[in-house]
């Protein structure tokens, strides 16, 4: 599928959502028409209820919150919406349409950094909260510790929380503690309900929360903040977080920004120590 298509439909059906004040159940729906793409223009209610998992009067509650008589409404607007998204017959192969689809999605996340105030903001809060706890779980947790391999060298205190339990929701509290003020949150497909829980017993905590996440109406929208979306790849048997991980680096861009003379005195203090220690090989 050309990615160029494929970026536009997305957005026109985001587009819908833009100032509608959803409710939890109708982040839900929308998050299942971002998923499913041009199919979903050709599924009843009842069939787009049971891929949401809620109930057909909430998909026709839906359908009205949006401005519309009620689904089939709906329905007919999303046809027009992604009716030019199947794409030409040469895209190639299914592997040669995973990695353009992943180019539309970092196509989608350039055009969303066009407004740097945002994502600065973020990068000041980050670079702020002492300690910084950042959550992954799952299909998450490398996220999370690659960016805080990196944050560690520009950040005094980098806390990767990338295991679930009991013991999650005490490390939260303990960073809260020490003096953390925003907790960075990577939440990716499938959700995990552990990374939903801790969203919520953060901002208990009195953290701010800031999630990457994969579309602006995913699951985490609901707890989180600040939410920056980046989209994940689903042409393959596992997802693809190439527009995560380059959101993620985005995000790390921005803390170093927000304290310059200290990004520059902690990368030249460990080049001292790495040179002194013979780290790397050349």
């Amino acid at each position: 599928m050309n990615d160029t298509v494929v970026t536009g439909s997305t957005d026109r059906v985001l587009g819908l959502f833009e100032g509608v004040r959803l409710t939890p159940t109708q982040r839900r729906i929308a998050h299942c028409l971002v998923q499913h793409g041009p199919a979903v223009g050709y599924l009843s209610a009842a069939e787009v209820a049971e891929l949401a998992g809620v109930s057909q009067p909430s998909v026709t509650r839906f359908a009205t919150a949006l401005g519309h008589d009620g689904y089939p409404a709906l329905r007919r607007r999303l046809r027009e919406l992604t009716a030019d998204a199947t794409g030409p017959a040469d895209a190639g192969n299914e592997l040669q349409q995973a990695v353009r689809t992943e180019i539309g999605n970092l196509d989608r996340l350039a055009g969303q950094l066009a407004d740097r105030d945002r994502i600065a903001g973020a990068g000041r809060l980050l670079a702020a909260s002492r300690p910084l706890p950042v959550l992954g779980l799952r299909a998450a947790a490398p996220l999370a510790t690659y960016f805080a391999y990196f944050a560690a060298k520009v950040h005094p205190d980098v806390r990767v929380l990338d295991d679930g339990g009991s013991l999650l929701a005490d490390r939260l509290d303990q960073a809260a503690a020490a003096g953390a003020t925003v907790l960075l949150a990577f939440v990716l497909p499938r959700y995990p309900r552990e990374t939903l829980d801790a969203l919520r017993e953060a901002r208990a905590a009195g953290l701010t929360v800031v999630a990457i996440t994969d579309s602006p109406v995913s699951p985490a929208s609901e707890h989180a903040d600040l939410l920056l979306p980046a989209g994940v790849g689903t042409d393959l048997v596992f997802d693809l977080h190439t527009a995560p991980m380059t959101l993620a680096m985005v995000l790390l861009q921005a803390l170093c920004d927000a304290a310059p003379a200290d990004t520059q005195r902690r990368l030249e203090a460990f080049e001292v120590s790495a040179a002194r220690r013979q780290v790397f090989v050349s």
